[in-house]
């Protein structure tokens, strides 16, 4: 009571004088997951067979093509089953050849729960399961996620759009626990329901490690092959362990901010861009300009704008000058950082005397002085503020190649 290979010297025409019937999957799209046999036409190829109640007779051959998983069932039991593909044929006096192919043994524990037990009924129906990747079923997060930033160091909410996909990685578990008894036809769609709020569930949570992990809320939509591997971890045991099927991957199509997330991130970037002494001035000068080009076009007369204006320039005069004395003290401190910077061998960029990334002492300039404005050069005068270089005759200090007047350095505190 099985299935036995069948060899033929020939496919085509005389295919309908060699077997009784011919039995194939009946359409499969892209999301169908389950499907019954049906019937071809004998001489007739693709085309169905009128008024075939669906059951397989003795002798009869099963057509299965890749990626195809295909059960011979007798009152909802499985007489046997093949994941190879290529013609059987059915017999009802051999034993279950158990076809594994891509699974090896482990169908055979799971075909042990659920054989058929019996005497054989003669209304077997042959049933096929799609082993290809059934793609594109949307999700979306019901209510926002909640989702700590350590960059912003603030508590975000954010939904997420997008689709996965999922394979069946144990057809006789996906048959047994996904598939009702009395289904001909099975589309993902049918089923997915119970599964997207446990995927949903399982999202959410994948999402919250993201979090911990210090992913910024802003790339969250390029990590789709992270987010893949967090998903499988949360639902390998609930899907694959115990229905048969994996996500295989979760593609994010847009993620979105509730208003309040929103206004803290671009609070947030809006303080960065300020911190930059550069930038502050910038929007110094130019609410400065903006305010020079209303008076200008006001419709009461430019000398009465100006006035005006002349007016809040004396009051608000003094904290405009302290704004842009501050950037510009910045700036040049920034400009002093930077040419008194030096690279360790460790590759970390410091401006100080040790490496904070290695703690390596910053090495003394060969052939080099250093002028009082800090900068370290090799040439006769500054490349930073011009200063010529001093003359020979005074004292640099061998550890560090500081310019110093008294018996020690000043910068290292080495004796000269």
């Amino acid at each position: 009571m099985g299935i036995i290979k069948a060899f033929f010297d020939s496919i085509g025409g005389n295919l309908a004088d060699q077997w009784l019937e011919v039995i194939e999957a009946d359409n499969m799209s892209d999301t169908t997951v389950f499907t019954s046999g049906v019937a071809v036409r004998t001489g007739k190829r693709n085309s169905n067979k009128k008024g075939s109640d669906g059951y397989i007779s003795d002798g009869s051959i099963i057509h299965v093509y890749d990626n195809q998983f295909m059960l011979l069932v007798d009152g909802g039991k499985v007489v046997d089953y093949t994941a190879d593909p290529g013609y059987y044929k059915v017999d009802t006096k051999s034993a279950p050849s158990l076809f594994n192919g891509q699974f090896g043994d482990s169908l055979k524990e799971m075909f042990s729960r659920i054989k058929f037990g019996g005497v054989p009924s003669g209304k077997q129906k042959a049933f096929f399961i799609n082993l290809q990747e059934i793609k594109g079923i949307k999700f979306g997060t019901r209510t926002p996620v909640n989702y700590f930033d350590s960059f912003y160091n603030a508590e975000l909410f954010l939904r997420a759009f997008g689709t996965y996909s999922i394979k069946v990685t144990n057809p006789l578990k996906f048959y047994a626990e996904a598939i009702s008894r009395n289904a001909s036809r099975v589309d993902i769609n049918d089923i997915n329901e119970q599964y997207l709020s446990e995927f949903l569930e399982a999202l959410t949570a994948a999402i919250n490690k993201m979090s911990v992990d210090g992913i910024r809320i802003s790339h969250v939509a390029s990590k789709s092959t992270e987010l893949s591997q967090y998903m499988a971890q949360e639902l390998d045991q609930e899907w694959d362990n115990l229905r048969g099927f994996e996500v295989l991957s979760v593609g994010i199509a847009s993620v979105s901010y509730d208003e309040e997330s929103k206004k803290l991130i671009n609070m947030r970037n809006q303080g960065a861009m300020l911190g930059d002494p550069t930038v502050r001035e910038g929007y110094v000068q130019g609410a400065i300009a903006r305010g020079l080009e209303n008076a200008g076009s006001n419709p009461n007369g430019s000398a009465t704008a100006f006035m005006g204006m002349g007016f809040g320039m004396n009051a608000g005069g003094g904290f405009m000058q302290a704004a842009s004395q501050t950037n510009a003290n910045q700036m040049a401190q920034q400009q002093k950082m930077q040419a008194n910077a030096w690279t360790c061998s460790c590759g970390e960029t410091n401006t100080g005397n040790f490496c904070q990334g290695c703690g390596s002492k910053k090495p003394s300039a060969q052939n080099g002085w250093t002028c009082s404005c800090g900068a370290t050069n090799t040439g006769n005068f500054c490349q930073n503020c011009g200063s010529k270089k001093p003359t020979s005759s005074a004292k640099f200090c061998p550890n560090c190649g500081t310019q110093c007047t008294g018996n020690f350095c000043t910068n290292c505190g080495n004796k000269i």
